[in-house]
């Protein structure tokens, strides 16, 4: 057995981080001079004893941190061939010194107190190899490039986040089923809004593609002037409005945006509930709480409603910018500023769809970033706390919110424009009171919900306009929350905060219900700029959802976490079936509940004359339900069409209507010809019950207008002959020629062609003479019992009639 080195190198004392197996000599028993004890990252195994107690010439000394008085050797972490960067009295308190003074090089020498680990080193300084290297294991091949990609999809495939998207993708499919079925064809809840907002979304992108300046001069309500603005525009949908053209495409864009809508609900509250410190099931109960709440059936027919998505995602990116969760609080190390340029993003995104979701979220985020910055200074000037935020940090939020403002400003100018031309399209507080829901809508279901809508018929009956009062988020939801209130994972301030807004925004959903109104939701409305704007206070009832959701998320994330705790304690420790369908059972009954018997009827087909006939036009018979198709119906060509179907009616469409009820007769043609109208269509299959049932075959040769029958309507030609006889459209869609003063008279010539003979039995009453200047041959005198059966205003309606047909 070699003889044992006695002599330890001079160092300095370091701690151990971990066991050592074998210590200095002191420990064991023996002497040592100067010993010292290597600062380990871990467990340090049996150390051998060197050879010889000399080093050989021209290295370093094969000591790590120091030798001990039987010649053993420290290690430093357990691994050999690591380079330690470190340098100066760190590394030297760390590793201890040799004898001469020399900073020994810890990270080269092994267990057994050779360098590099495997080869060994002979007394001439010449390395030899060991000849045991041969019985290792063989080291793992480099992966090339495309095994490298390969492997960055697949973990990228079974990511959280991947997993989570493709999961709402599917959910959503399946809860909006049959809307892919047909999704050409058929459009979801009825044919009138949806209409009106899959022409939206194809003309946003059809005018951005081809004149961007004249977004907001729309091809319908022709001749108004800012007519994209009389309704929520979903402008950010509009990347998907340029491809395809025709109703069949806006139709097929229409559903899918219905679809990609849910899964983006979804997934945002998801996100945001993960982001506050959720587990991933409290997530998903959050996800499909707040995507499916019952009250939100009766909205599927409201795009610009169901698309809230981009809120919940929002407040999650910007909680993760700034390093902040409801259930660790601010957490510096983890800010980024990138997630705060995406917040703002989207933030932005979710504003463009449309104000009346839109503008409570922007109040809420201005309030949001006011509280938060009172509450920073409070906490830094007075209360000495002083918690770093970043200068990239601030920078972000500036350019973001400035980009938030913004787009805000920029979409809102038409609006207030159209405030300015339309005084009656601003609401009245006697408007919100027509859609104020009772505080008995909070626990009744749409007649769309699957599990509730049955049962409460009679409940709806009761309300006055049931399809915005019926506001049931889920009973489930509601016991979840409830039991969240005592059993959370939230601190106890945070759960009262989330109890105070979902009370808040419950007494501004009920608008003048609750008092009045009068210390609620009426200052709002009387001093909020466009808060005037919004004339269903139910629909706040999102912000209760979303509220109530993550209280949902605290409790069954406490629950899922003690299911944990349970199965820890088993052997073999996983959870018992019993265990995980306990842990399961939330999500599935909030799913069930956001089950829906939603109708999908049929778009309606669009006449071929809306293929052939140029604007601008009018579309007869005219009135809100009918005008939205004919939107849809133009998304060929946007020909220029005074039918439109907003929130409110200009009152020049409100005359246009009430002037065309005895169209053609002199007095209609004149007036839509001073509009600029080029043509009317009248369509046959919808014309009955209506005035233009009994005239719609009437002679019009006497009104210098032509009638033609294309499919199954009737062309009415304002202008015949040229084309260019009548007003040309700019390209805003306005007339520049309009006439200035209507006709005074009636053609001073009758058509050639008339009938020489006048047909027998002439019905009593007409006028006793008749004009100068008729072709010769007619009668000139009446039979004497005509004379004077008729006044003289009967009879000049009874002319103006006949002309008219």
């Amino acid at each position: 057995m070699p003889a044992r080195n006695n002599t330890t190198a001079v160092g300095e004392p370091a701690e151990a981080g971990g066991t050592t197996a074998d210590r200095n000599a002191g420990e064991n028993g023996g002497t040592s001079t100067d010993s010292t004890v290597a600062e380990a990252g871990g467990t340090t195994a049996a150390r051998k004893p060197h050879d010889s107690g000399e080093t050989t010439p021209g290295r370093k000394p094969d000591v790590i941190a120091g030798t001990s008085a039987d010649g053993e050797a420290a290690q430093t972490d357990g691994k050999s061939g690591s380079t330690d960067e470190r340098t100066g009295d760190d590394k030297a308190t760390e590793t201890g010194k040799t004898t001469d003074g020399t900073v020994a090089d810890t990270d080269k020498t092994a267990t057994d107190g050779k360098p590099g680990g495997t080869d060994e080193t002979s007394t001439d300084g010449e390395a030899t190899a060991d000849p045991w290297a041969a019985f290792g294991p063989a080291p793992e091949p480099v992966p090339g490039r495309v095994r490298r990609v390969g492997r960055a999809v697949g973990r990228s495939l079974v990511h959280e986040w991947t997993l989570a998207a493709l999961g709402s993708l599917a959910l959503a499919v399946l809860m909006t089923w049959p809307t892919l079925r047909y999704p050409r064809y058929t459009l979801p809840q009825d044919t009138w809004d949806p209409s009106l907002q899959s022409w939206q979304m194809a003309w946003s992108g059809h005018i951005l593609l081809t004149n961007p300046a004249q977004l907001w001069q729309s091809n319908s309500f022709f001749p108004e002037a800012w007519s994209f603005a009389f309704s929520d525009t979903l402008l950010g949908y509009a990347p998907a409005g340029m491809i395809g053209t025709g109703p069949e495409a806006a139709v097929l864009r229409y559903n899918i945006m219905f679809v990609l809508a849910h899964a983006l609900a979804t997934f945002g509250a998801y996100a945001l509930a993960r982001q506050l410190g959720s587990a991933r099931m409290g997530a998903a109960v959050a996800g499909v709480g707040y995507a499916y709440a019952p009250w939100l059936l009766a909205q599927a027919g409201h795009l610009h409603v169901l698309s809230n998505g981009g809120i919940p995602l929002a407040l999650a990116m910007l909680a993760r910018g700034h390093g902040w969760s409801l259930r660790h609080g601010y957490r510096p190390e983890r800010r980024h500023d990138g997630w705060v340029y995406a917040g703002w993003l989207v933030a932005a995104w979710q504003l463009s769809l449309g104000f009346g979701i839109g503008l409570p979220f922007a109040y809420f985020l201005g309030a949001a970033v006011l509280v938060a910055a009172v509450t920073w200074y409070v906490r830094r000037w007075f209360g000495g706390v002083r918690r770093p935020f970043g200068v990239r940090l601030f920078i972000a939020d500036l350019v973001g919110g400035a980009l938030f403002a913004g787009v805000g400003l920029l979409m809102a100018i038409p609006y207030f424009r159209v405030t300015e031309l339309h005084p009656n399209a601003e609401r009245s507080v006697g408007d919100i009171a027509l859609f104020s829901p009772p505080a008995s809508g909070f626990v009744t279901a749409p007649a769309e919900s699957r599990i509730w809508g049955g049962l409460h018929e009679g409940a709806r009956a009761a309300l006055p306009w049931h399809p915005e009062m019926t506001l049931l988020p889920g009973f489930v939801l509601y016991a979840l929350a409830a039991g969240g209130l005592f059993f959370s994972v939230w601190r106890l301030r945070h759960r009262l905060l989330l109890l105070a807004g979902v009370l808040g925004t419950m007494v501004l959903a009920m608008g003048t219900r609750f008092f009045g109104g009068t210390w609620t939701y009426v200052p709002l409305f009387e001093h909020l700029p466009g808060w005037n704007g919004l004339r269903t206070p139910g629909r706040l009832m999102l912000w209760v959802t979303l509220l109530l959701c993550l209280l949902a998320a605290g409790a069954v994330t406490a629950l899922t976490d003690r299911v944990h705790d349970l199965a820890a304690q088993r052997i073999p420790s996983w959870p018992g079936p019993w265990l995980r369908l306990a842990s399961v059972l939330p999500l599935l009954l909030v799913t069930a509940e956001g089950l829906n018997t939603t109708p999908h009827p049929v778009a309606p087909a669009q006449p071929e004359a809306m293929r052939v006939v140029d604007g601008p036009m009018l579309v007869l018979p005219s009135n809100q339900g009918l005008d939205q198709h004919v939107m849809l119906w133009s998304t060929t060509h946007f020909q220029d069409v005074v039918n439109g179907g907003s929130g409110f009616t200009p009152r020049q469409l409100d005359d246009v209507r009430r002037v065309t009820q005895t169209f053609p007769d002199q007095v209609s043609v004149d007036y839509l010809r001073t509009l600029g109208v080029r043509n009317v269509v009248l369509l046959r299959d919808q014309i009955a019950g209506t005035p233009w049932e009994m005239s719609v075959d009437t002679p019009v040769d006497s009104l210098g207008i032509t009638r033609e029958e294309i499919g199954s309507a009737v062309v009415y030609r304002l202008w015949p002959g040229d084309s260019s006889s009548g007003p040309q459209p700019t390209p805003s869609g306005q007339p520049t020629d309009l006439p200035t003063s209507l006709p005074t008279g009636l053609p001073t010539s009758l058509p050639s062609g008339l009938p020489t003979d006048l047909p027998s039995g002439l019905p009593s009453g007409l006028p006793t003479s008749l004009p100068s200047g008729l072709p010769s041959g007619l009668p000139t005198s009446l039979p004497t019992q005509a004379a004077g059966a008729l006044g003289s205003t009967e009879a000049a309606g009874a002319l103006g009639s006949a002309g008219g047909r």
